[in-house]
């Protein structure tokens, strides 16, 4: 693999620091994974391994790639060591403005001057990140989607002073790790997916408040219908394929009915009341699925790990 990026660093473990540090070593990079103690340092072990556990499992790599994978990372308390003769930082820490503003502080003080760091914040704009930075121009927003091990979206934000060609170096590092990354052309909070993400979850949640549906139904509106079509491409194409004239053509056909749904939908800012009634209807739902589909919190994370799996094969990505 060829990238400007030999040696990296990440900090902090967790769901996402525990994958990144496994892509970076898939990818065949030496990773150190920095965390504040050594019972954060077995957490993020235990995860690693429970993940290449389920990649063997549902045969994406072998025993022989594990021990490969595991040969590339090392494990690490002191994030001044760490951080020395770095190329890269991938930051996992919480989304808590002051504790990003902290890890700035410490990786301008330990890191080499032409170093990158990255933060994995889900939503935070990287300008506010990098607002008490000396070196703005070296931070970069690098987001990825759970659980980032498998998922391929990558989403690249540039803060008000990040290199102008940083966002290209870091959307070719991760291409070249075999994810697909989005470069955003304008900063904005909860970025790409994530408001796609709420704007869907929020009209779930207003269907269910307004007793148009339970949420087992809603979700079972969702993942077979738009889900299916949303796991091959997204709305631009599907709506390109919805007339015989393409996306122009379905505007004309149906855009008049669409903006009747949309006048009618929610858009609210605050969470209504009674948004607990999806509590007990998530649990409902849970327990009336099938064991071989997941019917625990355990066995539903197995079986969408699969079916990811399964779907990024016929994609050809996995």
């Amino acid at each position: 693999m060829m990238t400007e990026f030999k040696k990296i660093a990440n900090i902090g473990g967790g769901v996402i620091g525990s994958s990144f540090s496994l892509i970076f070593a898939r990818g065949g990079l030496d990773v150190v994974n920095i965390s504040r103690n050594q019972d954060g340092v077995k957490r993020t072990q235990d995860k690693i391994n429970g993940m290449l556990k389920q990649l063997i499992e549902n045969k994406v790599i072998n025993e022989e790639d594990k021990e490969k994978i595991l040969s590339h990372i090392s494990y690490s308390t002191d994030l001044e060591e760490g951080l020395k003769d770095i190329d890269y930082a991938q930051e996992n820490w919480p989304e808590i403005m002051e504790k990003k503003h902290e890890i700035v502080e410490l990786f301008e003080k330990y890191a080499p001057d032409n170093a990158v760091l990255a933060s994995s914040t889900s939503g935070l704009l990287v300008s506010d990140i990098a607002k008490n930075a000396k070196h703005p121009e070296r931070i970069i927003g690098v987001h990825p989607y759970n659980p980032p091990h498998i998922i391929p979206l990558i989403e690249i934000v540039k803060g008000e002073k990040t290199s102008e060609d940083l966002a290209e170096k870091v959307k070719k590092f991760f291409e070249d790790l075999g994810k697909i990354p989005v470069i955003l052309n304008k900063e904005v909070p909860g970025y790409i997916a994530n408001r796609l993400q709420a704007a869907v979850f929020r009209e779930t949640i207003d269907l269910v408040v307004n007793g148009v549906a339970s949420i087992e139904d809603v979700d079972k509106a969702l993942t077979f219908g738009p889900g299916i079509r949303w796991g091959i491409m997204g709305s631009g194409l599907n709506f390109e394929l919805a007339s015989d004239k393409g996306l122009e053509g379905m505007i004309d056909v149906i855009g008049k009915s669409m903006l009747t749904w949309l006048d009618d939908m929610a858009t609210w800012t605050e969470f209504p009341e009674g948004t607990s009634k999806l509590y007990d209807g998530i649990d409902e739902a849970i327990k009336n699925r099938p064991k071989e589909i997941g019917n625990d919190r355990e066995s539903l994370n197995e079986y969408r790990t699969k079916m990811l799996i399964d779907i990024l094969k016929l994609h050809k990505l996995i």
